[in-house]
């Protein structure tokens, strides 16, 4: 029956690197909507990021790996990575909804994705797809849930807000500040720390 079915997290993105507002949000998450498991979704690019560089999807593997070591509950999903091109959220969450029949899944954002959701493939579907959104909003991100509404019906009852520390991390300050050399590690699990060392990565890498 739905009724008994288990609330899993789906917590999307290309993860260059995986940091600890990553894991914060994630496990703020996983605490007020009574999460038990979250499902990582790494991305081979995301189609809202196609200009950026990015770093290959085999050392992100990698690095989230090292970043949930320690976290039993999250589970890395390989959707994104074992199918071709295009990368859609609606797609993955049909996709995630045949491999785990017994869950309801519940997409996981920020308040800026929110906001641009009209400008996603497919925002409808992708709504009626999940069973819930969880969404975080950072200060200075302001959300017209009416408008949204709008253009999105059935968005507004679908939104379960999360309230977290405010962290002021980036992957793309993170990869700023090791290309110039200025301090990143506190930013990142120390296990993430230890593999950008050993391959030496984002020294390079321009945004």
């Amino acid at each position: 029956m739905a009724g008994l079915k288990q609330l899993v997290g789906v917590y999307g993105g290309t993860f260059d690197p995986p940091h600890n507002g990553h894991l914060i949000l994630a496990e703020a998450a996983k605490e007020q909507l009574n999460l038990p498991r979250v499902i990582w979704v790494l991305t081979r690019r995301s189609p809202h990021k196609l200009s950026h560089s990015i770093t290959t999807v085999d050392i992100r593997l990698n690095l989230l790996k090292a970043a949930l070591v320690e976290y039993p509950e999250y589970e890395i999903s390989r959707v994104e990575i074992d199918r071709p091109p295009p990368y859609y959220a609606v797609d993955t969450l049909r996709l995630l909804q045949i491999s785990y029949p017994d869950d309801n899944l519940v997409y996981l954002m920020g308040g800026d994705s929110l906001r641009d959701l009209p400008t996603w493939h497919k925002p409808r579907e992708l709504v009626s797809t999940c069973y819930a959104i969880g969404v975080m909003l950072r200060p200075g991100c302001e959300v017209d849930l009416d408008q949204l509404e709008k253009r999105i019906p059935g968005l507004v009852e679908k939104i379960r807000w999360i309230h977290a520390p405010l962290v002021d991390i980036s992957a793309s300050m993170i990869r700023r500040n090791i290309r110039q050399n200025l301090p990143y590690r506190h930013f990142l699990p120390p296990k993430v720390v230890d593999l950008i060392e050993k391959y030496n990565l984002y020294q390079n890498i321009e945004d």
